[in-house]
């Protein structure tokens, strides 16, 4: 008997590029967990500032507080920045070529990310829920990949264990499919606890995937990897790991719920 596939892990990204938070449980919406990637870093011409450009920022630990919303980072020499969320003047963030509204964040957050990085960075909090995630204007607000194709890629690189999920920065980690047995659910419905995703394409990578998510300094060259062990491989993007999909049904995911596929 086959086994049944379920959720063995889950992540979002409070501040884009920082540290992951790992929860056993989430809260789904239209645009995908909900918080995911609310508040991002830009620099002085409103460009976003991501971990290609700042892989260090992984280092730093987010924790967001809500009624009234609160915002703290947690650096890594002990130092924490914190504050409650008070919206400055507004701005049009520019991600992946096009425009997004945004509000700059008051307080102290700006000024301390400047003097860590040794580079001018402003904080900003996204208008719209969903506004930091790249694939937003498609929909494409949750990403999954399967355990296996954890285990199969880091096989290819000699190692034992699968490759930590941080480094890959996904919504949901399933287990129980063969290595890439998540790309054959393209172009269907999957139900996990609650929430139904229609999956539309492959989440293809870039060098933030280089890595080491506890450092944020390169340590494995998963690009390579993609391309020798994926080369020739249908896809929508590029070095393909992962997939991506838009909210059908929100509501909540828990670790060790069933992940069934609705259409055949």
């Amino acid at each position: 008997m086959a086994e049944q596939p379920t959720v063995v892990w889950l992540a979002t990204a409070p501040v884009k590029a920082m540290a992951l938070d790992e929860p056993a449980e989430v809260r789904v919406g239209a645009t995908g967990i909900s918080g995911d990637r609310r508040f991002l870093l830009v620099d002085p011409a409103n460009r976003l500032v991501a971990g290609k450009r700042l892989g260090p920022l992984a280092t730093i630990v987010p924790r967001v507080g809500h009624d009234p919303e609160t915002l703290a980072l947690h650096f890594p020499d002990g130092s924490v920045a914190d504050a409650p969320v008070e919206l400055g003047r507004p701005l049009n963030a520019i991600l992946y070529g096009e425009d997004r509204p945004a509000h700059e964040v008051d307080g102290p957050f700006s000024a301390v990310l400047s003097e860590w990085a040794e580079q001018p960075l402003r904080l900003v909090h996204m208008d719209a829920e969903g506004g930091g995630i790249d694939r937003a204007p498609e929909g494409g607000g949750f990403t999954l990949i399967s355990r296996g194709s954890l285990k199969a890629l880091a096989g290819a690189a000699g190692l034992a264990e699968p490759l930590d999920p941080r480094r890959f920065r996904m919504s949901a980690v399933i287990d129980g499919l063969e290595p890439y047995g998540e790309e054959a659910w393209l172009g269907r419905r999957v139900r996990l606890g609650e929430v139904v995703v229609e999956l539309h394409g492959n989440v293809g990578r870039c060098a933030v995937t280089t890595h080491d998510p506890d450092t944020g300094r390169r340590s494995l060259d998963t690009l390579e990897l993609l391309a020798t062990t994926r080369a020739g491989v249908t896809t929508t993007e590029p070095l393909p790991f992962g997939v991506w999909g838009h909210v059908l049904v929100p509501g909540r995911i828990r670790l060790g719920d069933d992940v069934a596929v609705l259409d055949r």
